[in-house]
């Protein structure tokens, strides 16, 4: 079996767990992305953040409409630039923030399991190595290029 097949394997398998931990806060994943971008850049404009995350503005503005109706973030006119929106998260956006934390050490934690914290430093080192060499965005699930 070849490594690349493994990482698909075990890829598809913790971004599967992952959703349903995540389903337990009402959130998807791409919501859950779009959170901790927020909260990493706190004012972004919308383009900014479509951007950041390599997805098209459109759909990035219907994943911050539905996180503004729940009360999670909020779009303030950009005092340099009136056309301009940045967003931010709310208090009740930051307070989840925490919970989105708890969820990922968690989920972390079960599909680490088997590794000793040596072995789990070693791992990110590597899968880091090799995310990079292929071009991807540290911090940046690559499914939102072709979110619709």
């Amino acid at each position: 079996m070849g490594s690349a097949f493994l990482l698909t394997q075990l890829g598809t398998h913790a971004a599967q767990a992952f959703a349903r931990r995540i389903g337990e806060l009402d959130l998807t994943p791409p919501q859950t992305g779009l959170l901790r971008a927020i909260a990493g850049a706190p004012g972004s404009s919308q383009q900014a953040l479509a951007e950041l995350l390599g997805t098209p503005a459109t759909r990035l503005v219907a994943l911050v409409d539905g996180l503004e109706q729940r009360g999670l973030v909020e779009r303030r006119r950009n005092p340099n630039d009136r056309r301009l929106h940045a967003v931010h998260l709310t208090d009740a956006g930051t307070a989840l923030m925490a919970d989105i934390g708890r969820v990922a050490r968690a989920h972390d934690d079960a599909v680490l399991a088997a590794l000793d914290p040596d072995e789990r430093t070693r791992l990110r080192e590597l899968l880091g190595k090799v995310a990079a060499d292929q071009g991807l965005t540290p911090g940046v699930h690559p499914g939102y290029k072709t979110l619709r």
